[in-house]
C-alpha cells in the first residue's frame, strides 16, 4: 500500500478516536466511529487476498449495524428526554439498545463471531489495530454512560464472554485466533465492574492494550502465525521468546506480573458490592483462558530438533492433537 494511503489512513483513525471520546453529543461520538470504520476497512483488506476481503465485508457489516443501532439508541433517548448529551441517557429502552451496539462494536458476547473471523483474515498489525485502538472509542462510550447501564445484563454478557473467551480458545492453532479470543475473555473482565467502578474498567483495557500490543509486534518480529511455526522459534531468537513468555502469562493473569493487577481489583471491587458470585464464576472461567496461554508460552520456549521441523510442517491442521504429536516425537 501507498505510503501516503497509510499516513492518510492512520490520521483518519487518530481523528475519529479523538471525535469519539472527546465529544458530548452523541451524533459527534457517532461520526468519529464512522470515520474509523471507514479508515479501517482498506488496511483490513489492503492484501487484496479473498480471507481479507471476507474479514472487510464482515467488520463493515457488523460495524454499520452497531452504528445504526447507536443512532436509533440515542435518537430514541432525545425523543424521550430532549436530551443529546451522552451522559444524560436515562431511557431504559435506549440503555438496552445501546449497550447491545457497544457490544457488537467490541465483540462482546453474544456479539463476537465476527471477531475471530475477522482478525484471522488480517495482517498482524491490523489485527494489533482492531484488538487495541478501535476498541478504544466504544470503551469511552461505555465509561460514560456508565451510570445508566443494566448491571444484571452486562455481568449475563461479561460472564458468558469469559467463557466463551476461554472455551472456544482451547481449540486454535492459530495465533490471531488464539488472540481474538483472548480480546473476548479479557472484555468480559471490563464489563462486569464497568458499572460499579469505570475507572477500574479503564485500567485493564489500558494494561490489556499493553500487553496486547507487545504481543502482536513480538509475533510480527518474527513472522508467527500459528503453534508449529511458534514452537521453532527459541532457537532462533531465546530473549524475543522468553519476553513473550512474560507478556503471555501476564495476559493470563498470573502473579507477580502485571496482568495480575486488575484482575484482583475486580474481583476485589465486586466482593465489595455484593456479587462475590459473579466475582468467583469468572475467576474460574479465567483458567480456561490460562490453559491455552500456558500452551502459548509454552510452544514459545520449547527446543525443538531440527529434523522436527519437517514434521511439523507436514502434521500441522486445525487440530491441537498435531502440536501434541510433535512435542512427544520432539521427545522421543
Amino acid at each position: 500500500m501507498n505510503p501516503q494511503a497509510k499516513l492518510v489512513f492512520a490520521i483518519s483513525l487518530l481523528s475519529g478516536t479523538t471525535i469519539t471520546i472527546s465529544s458530548n453529543h452523541w451524533i459527534m461520538a457517532w461520526t468519529g466511529l464512522e470515520i474509523n470504520t471507514l479508515a479501517i476497512l482498506p488496511l483490513i483488506s489492503k492484501t487484496h487476498h479473498p480471507r481479507a476481503i471476507e474479514a472487510a465485508t464482515k467488520y463493515f457489516l457488523v460495524q454499520a449495524a452497531a452504528s445504526a443501532l447507536i443512532l436509533f439508541s440515542s435518537m430514541t433517548n432525545a425523543w424521550q428526554t430532549g436530551q443529546w448529551d451522552i451522559t444524560q441517557l436515562t431511557y431504559p429502552t435506549s440503555c438496552l439498545i445501546l449497550t447491545a451496539a457497544i457490544a457488537m462494536k467490541l465483540g462482546l458476547a453474544p456479539f463476537h463471531f465476527w471477531f475471530p473471523e475477522v482478525l484471522q483474515g488480517t495482517s498482524l498489525i491490523t489485527g494489533l489495530l482492531l484488538s487495541t485502538a478501535m476498541k478504544f472509542p466504544p470503551m469511552t462510550l461505555f465509561f460514560m454512560t456508565s451510570q445508566s447501564l443494566n448491571p444484571t445484563l452486562l455481568t449475563i454478557m461479561a460472564l458468558l464472554s469469559a467463557a466463551l473467551g476461554g472455551w472456544m480458545g482451547l481449540n486454535q492453532t492459530q495465533t490471531r485466533k488464539i488472540l481474538a479470543f483472548s480480546s473476548i475473555s479479557h472484555l468480559g473482565w471490563m464489563a462486569i465492574v464497568i458499572v460499579y467502578c469505570p475507572k477500574l474498567a479503564l485500567l485493564n483495557f489500558y494494561l490489556y492494550a499493553l500487553m496486547t500490543t507487545a504481543v502482536f509486534l513480538t509475533l510480527n518480529s518474527i513472522n508467527t502465525l500459528n503453534l508449529s511455526t511458534l514452537m521453532t522459534t527459541w532457537t532462533k531468537t531465546p530473549a524475543l521468546s522468553a519476553t513473550l513468555m512474560l507478556t503471555l502469562l501476564s495476559l493470563a493473569g498470573l502473579p507477580p506480573l502485571t496482568g495480575f493487577l486488575p484482575k484482583w481489583l475486580i474481583i476485589e471491587e465486586l466482593t465489595k458490592q455484593g456479587v462475590a458470585p459473579a466475582a468467583t464464576i469468572i475467576a474460574l472461567l479465567s483458567l480456561l483462558s490460562l490453559f491455552f496461554y500456558l500452551r502459548l508460552a509454552y510452544c514459545a520456549t520449547i527446543t525443538l530438533p531440527p529434523h522436527t521441523t519437517n514434521h511439523m510442517k507436514q502434521w500441522h491442521t486445525n487440530k491441537p492433537t498435531s502440536i501434541l504429536v510433535a512435542v512427544l516425537a520432539a521427545a522421543s
